[in-house]
């Protein structure tokens, strides 16, 4: 066989079932290997559509998403998925095609650096130029995606590479083992819980890529500390505990704020003390020694000091950490905390109310459902108003901020969980960066139910003008928008427009229960906020705030 047709076996030995790509001059090689391979394919209509799928597919899944493209723009246009999976630490394998090994470095038509534009962006990168070592960069690829911190991986091939013959093999190589647990740093973290009057569990992405959530919950009730979140940590707990505070941060809630700056000991599970997260640095829970677990011990540190750090597999630290602790006065502070602050919904007047219309959402879809979101204030009020029991079922783009993630990882979370309901919930700004994929979920038939929140603004950046820069919307008024329903319907999908609160029942009904994909197009006041809002540069307890 040639190196393509290997590729696409070799692959399949790794037990991938399903890639995402988009075919050019520079990867035909493997396409034509691809057409009777055994490897299902869907192409998306972007190579940044095809990647962000990848990342929907292997966060909603677990597995290693993988996605190809060719060489020049096809390789470029997956550097922000790339980006995207390394902020996020999603296991990703992504191929590109490239000139054949004699032209590269002559400037030859679609050749571009990718090995050297993606080493800041990926785990590793490597360039195959030789059908003898494809093996074994296969095997390592998939190795270094997945052992420790997940993250992307680039394999750049060379079109000459692809075609030359090869005689097969398929190397196996073990994924990295974690750390041993080290006996010093648990007696040291065990004493701190011990003596821990205020402790406090915050909770980030990690749990859910190390698969500890059991683990986790387990320590929660075994210590019964209060809990929250950062925004990819969303569904790591159980929602419904009287001491689960929510999300923290720039727009956490009151009591998750309020509550971590009032503890003593901070407990940071597979999470980094991102910036989003800590508001004013050296503010940030001021009286709290810090336990910091993390498989990556190059965050220890990083921003904020830990009185320890353990890195190993979350599974085995938590269970050895789990102790009864004395904190009976300080659960009932959080619990009453969490009530008083609860979010309210009782929004005057018949206008729409975004937070409102996601809660009754959430009410409606069953426990194993999906939502994918795109970036600004609608993703805020679904990480605040949603209900979510795994972090596999809540897709946000977290480190990156990508506008125009939603609708691809969308696709590729229905493309790995085809019986669980997938909702995509998406801004205007945000739908219309990647909305050429709903060709993608046309060519597939997948069930993806959209809602779009539209405010005719880019409402996050518009939401900051207001309150930090004099109200001077320099290109956030997005007044010219398309008719949304026309345009999902030229693509074969239907939906409807609603615009007050007596009509978002029956369109939910009529959402979930359309056995295509469909559009809800819903319109909101432009006016409308995100509210508690840290302002940059204070500690989170001086939160902004408006009741409706």
């Amino acid at each position: 066989m040639n190196g393509a047709h290997y590729l696409v076996q070799a692959l399949k030995q790794q037990g991938v079932t399903q890639v995402f790509g988009y075919p050019g001059g520079a990867i035909m090689p493997v396409y034509d290997a691809l057409y009777d391979g055994g490897l299902a394919h869907q192409l998306c209509r972007h190579e940044q559509g095809a990647a962000m799928a990848a990342v929907g597919y292997a966060r909603a899944s677990g597995q290693v998403g993988v996605c190809i493209a060719t060489s020049g723009p096809g390789a470029t246009n997956l550097v922000t998925g790339l980006a995207e999976a390394l902020l996020d630490s999603v296991p990703l394998v992504a191929i590109s095609g490239q000139v054949a090994c004699a032209a590269v470095g002559t400037d030859a038509f679609q050749e571009v650096d990718v090995l050297g534009m993606s080493l800041s962006c990926t785990k590793h990168s490597f360039m195959v130029t030789d059908t003898a070592e494809l093996g074994q960069v296969i095997a390592e690829a998939f190795a270094i995606a997945t052992s420790g911190r997940p993250g992307p991986v680039l394999i750049d091939f060379p079109k000459d590479v692809q075609l030359a013959a090869m005689l097969p093999q398929y190397p196996q190589l073990a994924v990295e083992e974690p750390e041993l647990l080290c006996p010093r740093a648990l007696e040291t973290a065990r004493a701190l819980l011990a003596a821990a009057e205020r402790p406090m569990l915050y909770v980030g992405g990690g749990v859910g890529m190390a698969n500890a959530e059991a683990q986790l919950r387990e320590f929660a009730a075994v210590t019964g500390m209060p809990a929250v979140t950062t925004l990819k940590g969303i569904g790591a707990l159980d929602p419904d505990s009287p001491v689960y505070l929510g999300m923290l941060g720039m727009h956490g809630t009151k009591a998750a704020n309020y509550g971590v700056q009032q503890c003593d000991l901070l407990v940071v599970v597979g999470a980094r003390f991102d910036d989003r997260v800590t508001g004013k640095l050296e503010e940030f829970a001021p009286g709290a020694k810090v336990i910091h677990l993390d498989v990556d011990a190059a965050e220890f540190g990083k921003r904020r000091a830990a009185d320890v750090g353990i890195s190993t597999d979350l599974r085995l630290v938590l269970p050895a950490l789990a102790m009864a602790l004395n904190i009976a006065p300080w659960r009932d502070h959080c619990a009453a905390m969490a009530r008083e602050y609860a979010f309210r919904y009782d929004h005057p007047g018949q206008p729409i109310y975004a937070p409102a219309l996601l809660k009754q959402l959430s009410n409606l879809l069953p426990e194993s459902s999906v939502v994918a979101c795109d970036v600004g204030q609608h993703q805020m009020w679904v990480a605040q108003h949603m209900r979510f029991t795994s972090p596999r079922n809540h897709l946000s783009s977290a480190g990156l901020g990508t506008m125009g993630f939603g609708l691809p990882a969308a696709i590729g979370a229905k493309m790995s969980r085809s019986e669980d309901e997938v909702v995509l919930v998406s801004g205007d700004g945000s739908f219309m960066m990647n909305v050429q994929e709903l060709g993608t979920i046309r060519r597939a038939q997948l069930k993806v139910k959209m809602v779009l929140i539209d405010n005719q603004r880019l409402g996050m950046v518009r939401q900051w003008q207001e309150l930090f820069f004099d109200g001077r919307y320099s290109e956030t008024i997005l007044s010219d928008n398309p008719d949304f329903i026309a345009l999902a319907a030229a693509f074969g999908i239907p939906g409807e427009t609603i615009t007050c609160k007596e009509e978002i029942a029956p369109a939910l009904g009529r959402l979930l229960a359309s056995e295509s994909a469909y559009l809800l197009h819903v319109a909101i006041s432009e006016e409308e906020n995100v509210w508690p809002l840290v302002p940059p540069g204070v500690a989170n307890h001086k939160m902004m705030e408006q009741r409706p």
